[in-house]
């Protein structure tokens, strides 16, 4: 019989699952509607303003379609905007407006104080561990 708990895709399931929990907890507990995935869409933006929705989606590493209703969300919240670039006439720009940009400084520190709660059953050298073993197994020069 197969033992799920020895299945690496499971237990990394499981970890998203209880990840994106836990972030939502506390995004509605702080009165927040942001998803991870936004958040990390707004995060990338605000480091390179005028990116677009494909090179967002590689950098955040979600496909296009996924990207697409993202940043569709994110634009009727009001807190990302789409400008024709001035490099490829198909292209759009995407920049964090001013509610985007107060929005991602306020939940900012929740988001970092919310990140050890995640690994909560861990002591500090596991989690410092595992955070190192998580990085080498994302990186796409792994082998």
């Amino acid at each position: 019989m197969t033992d799920l708990r020895k299945m690496p895709g499971h237990l990394i399931r499981r970890l998203n699952q209880m990840s994106v929990a836990v972030f939502a907890d506390r995004m509605s507990q702080a009165g927040v509607d942001l998803t991870p995935v936004q958040f990390a869409a707004l995060t990338h933006i605000r480091s390179h303003p005028g990116t677009d929705q494909a090179s967002l989606a590689r950098a955040i590493a979600y496909d296009k379609a996924t990207m697409g209703g993202v940043v569709d969300r994110l634009c009727q919240k009001r807190l990302v905007r789409r400008d024709a670039s001035e490099t490829d006439r198909r292209a759009r720009a995407l920049h964090l407006t001013g509610e985007g940009t107060k929005l991602l400084q306020s939940v900012q520190p929740l988001v970092e104080t919310l990140q050890r709660d995640i690994l909560a059953n861990l002591s500090d050298e596991e989690y410092a561990q595992i955070m190192g073993l998580l990085d080498k197994a994302t990186r796409k020069d792994a082998s």
